[in-house]
């Protein structure tokens, strides 16, 4: 196979991997959530905080917003740039 796909190739290791979780009937390779990892929470109070202060100055900055409301630097810019 690294003959033909090269260095798109999956490693045996990762070959082995994927088989033992398909074996055990997880259907899915992708990584579940781990007590750890880290979760983006936007509630409604925080998208109108943000929105209060964009009205307020048009030129904030997205670090600026964080730093006033004491939220992640990727919470808040989901609010402004990903809000639907």
């Amino acid at each position: 196979m690294k003959v033909q796909y090269g260095d798109a190739c999956l490693s045996l290791q990762q070959v082995y991997e994927w088989t033992r979780k398909f074996m055990n009937a997880i259907s899915s390779v992708t990584d579940s959530p781990r007590p750890g990892q880290a979760h983006c929470v936007v509630t409604p109070e925080a998208i109108a905080a943000v929105e209060a202060i964009v009205k307020e100055n048009r030129r904030i900055a997205v670090n600026e917003i964080a730093a006033h409301l004491d939220m992640s630097h990727g919470s808040e810019h989901h609010i402004v740039h990903d809000k639907k």
